[in-house]
């Protein structure tokens, strides 16, 4: 049955038609989908879970693979850090059951910290990788994926960048397989990591490298397009831009599509190179191919000049286009490329639409709160990643830092340590502090830090579509287990606790009094749930009457649903929440509810 899929979805099909028994992961954009589509197509014969994190995900997924059965972990670039320790271990003992890493690469970045390509981590830890260029291709590509890790032994790299993890194509999907039982654990030295063993099997890992580099010259996605002699190397998502330049002027160019980048395809590299004169790559992110290419050549001796991002000719951040291309192929070859009909000279700029927390969004609350509490006093407030990263923007301007998951709980800990002045305060949401915040926060009343910590909790995983968390009490099978209690958690470590509803604005600023008199770790849990969850309340509405147009209410809460008309205050009825917070800002009174 041929059906439309957006590319993780494909992904996720092709897991489950390959047989997969075994689904972990962490959620984060553009990665998210797979996992969830697993789930809902699931008949309840594949074990999914959302892990509290992917270093936990990681093990999950590789012990399942201990046992025989296929197993797939699921995450973004930036969580592949989170996950590397285990991964680092798992490629020198290695696997039974095909056990496939889905890791989705975000060029721009578009919603991401950094714009990490996976490529370098496959070389980095000996692990081969599959690079898709199509949902198409991904869907078929991820089935072989677990192939070569079985007949290898080995965890095996699946990446996708944004435009193919959410681009959709119709797609032929057969028949998902019976689950069967996996063998199960069999009790065996390999699974027990020592230096020795660590060693013997390095050198097996890197004769494996030999042998599949040869057999991936022949893998059928490393394709020769044409017979011109200027050569255009390209992977990923990038192969697609580039049959859509050239396609005005296919006859000059020789396309070779690389989607196994590591171990790198020697063969089928010295056959593109033999066809062609010169050498244009593009790719997404860093010149992965590009550099397998100049040191191929350096050990064969060839002299092919090869142009890219090392030369400057190529952007070497961000997303590449069909138009980019094709105009760096016309500056370069005078190639004459048209990409399609239509220009976009004459076509309206689009508006700028910066990120914002959504209207009624109770972080908005929790952030005033503390601002206001504040007023006149010393304070570094430490950020974090999720929706409550848009904290930072005017008009409440409350984030001073922000790394990575958690890290806004240790570093308010070096500030403190290094006797910067003023109050430290560290905001972690209620996913995040299971997911990488608990260490940081054993670690400030271990290492006896002075500090405010603020779980900012709305009972759910915002950022990337809503996902249960350890504190829901609901599992991804459906399930129903005991929620951990984020206020317990913090009582055993030993910081003092607080829980206060931030949209009762006057009890949360006397909270955040309150706790800034004190010393040591001290928590204040804003305890309001998601606006996309559970809307608080009846719209409002301004009185124009009494509305003096001091616009008090938009300078200070930055709410989308407030703006300014003929001098007053305005709200727009279809983004209001009735969360009324700008009620009580409000010095005159006039915003009332409908």
């Amino acid at each position: 049955m041929k059906e439309l899929l957006m590319g993780n979805e494909a992904i996720a099909v092709g897991a489950m038609m390959a047989g997969v028994q075994v689904v972990t992961g962490y959620p984060g954009t553009p990665s998210t989908e797979v996992l969830e589509t697993i789930a809902k197509r699931n008949d309840g014969s594949i074990y999914v879970e959302w892990s509290v994190n992917e270093k936990a995900g990681m093990e999950v997924a590789a012990g399942a693979a201990y046992a025989g059965a296929r197993s797939l972990v699921t995450m973004k670039q930036v969580g592949l850090n989170v996950a590397s320790d285990p991964l680092m271990s798992l490629n020198m003992i290695g696997v039974k059951g095909g056990m496939v890493v889905y890791v989705a690469d975000d060029p721009g970045p578009i919603s991401s910290q950094t714009e990490q390509d996976t490529r370098h981590y496959a070389k980095f830890a000996k692990i081969p990788i599959f690079d898709a260029t199509s949902p198409e291709e991904a869907y078929q590509m991820i089935q072989d994926a677990f192939d070569y890790s079985e007949k290898y032994h080995t965890p095996v790299f699946f990446r996708a960048t944004t435009r193919v993890c959410h681009a959709c194509a119709s797609i032929e999907v057969g028949e998902f397989p019976k689950i069967t039982k996996a063998e199960g654990f069999v009790k065996d030295s390999r699974w027990v990591i020592f230096p020795r063993l660590s060693y013997l099997n390095k050198k097996k890992v890197e004769a494996r490298e030999i042998t599949l580099a040869e057999e991936f010259s022949d893998y059928p996605g490393n394709e020769l397009i044409g017979s011109g002699k200027i050569g255009i190397a390209c992977g990923g998502i990038a192969y697609a831009y580039v049959m859509d330049a050239i396609e005005s002027n296919k006859e000059m160019f020789t396309v070779a599509k690389f989607v196994t980048p590591f171990p790198f395809p020697t063969i089928f590299a010295d056959r593109f190179l033999q066809q062609v004169d010169r050498v244009i790559v593009f790719e997404e992110l860093d010149p992965v191919i590009e550099d397998a290419l100049i040191y191929h050549q350096g050990v064969t001796h060839t002299t092919h000049e090869i142009i890219g991002k090392r030369t400057g000719t190529v952007l070497n951040a961000g997303e590449l286009s069909a138009n980019y291309i094709a105009g760096v192929l016309n500056e370069i070859f005078g190639a004459e490329l048209v990409v399609g009909n239509q220009t976009f000279e004459d076509a309206p700029k689009v508006p700028t639409r910066p990120p914002v927390l959504c209207a009624g969004c109770p972080h908005r609350a929790s952030f005033y709160a503390v601002k206001q509490a504040m007023k006149g006093k010393e304070a570094v407030f430490c950020g974090d990643i999720g929706c409550y990263t848009l904290g930072n923007a005017a008009p409440l301007d409350m984030v001073d830092t922000c790394l990575c998951m958690g890290a806004g709980i240790t570093i308010a800990q070096g500030l403190e340590h290094s006797k910067s002045a003023g109050t430290k305060f560290s905001f972690v949401g209620d996913s995040t502090f299971f997911a990488s915040g608990m260490t940081g926060v054993v670690n400030a009343v271990y290492n006896k830090a002075d500090m405010i910590l603020v779980v900012l909790d709305n009972s759910t995983t915002a950022m990337t579509g809503h996902q249960p968390h350890p504190g829901i009490g609901k599992t991804m099978m459906g399930e129903v287990s005991a929620a951990v209690s984020i206020e317990k958690v913090l009582v055993a470590i030993g910081a003092e606790v607080k829980i206060v509803n931030p949209l009762d604005l006057e009890a949360a600023i006397a909270t955040v009094k309150e706790m800034d008199e004190k010393s040591g770790v001290r928590a204040i849990i804003f305890r309001s749930p998601c606006v996309a969850i559970v809307k608080p309340d009846q719209a409002r509405h301004i009185d124009t009457n009494t509305c003096i147009g001091c616009m008090k209410c938009i300078r200070e809460l930055g709410c989308p649903a407030l703006s300014k008309k003929d001098g007053k205050a305005v709200i727009d009825p279809a983004l209001c929440t009735g969360c009324g917070l700008c009620s009580k800002v409000c010095p005159t009174g006039c915003i009332v509810k409908d």
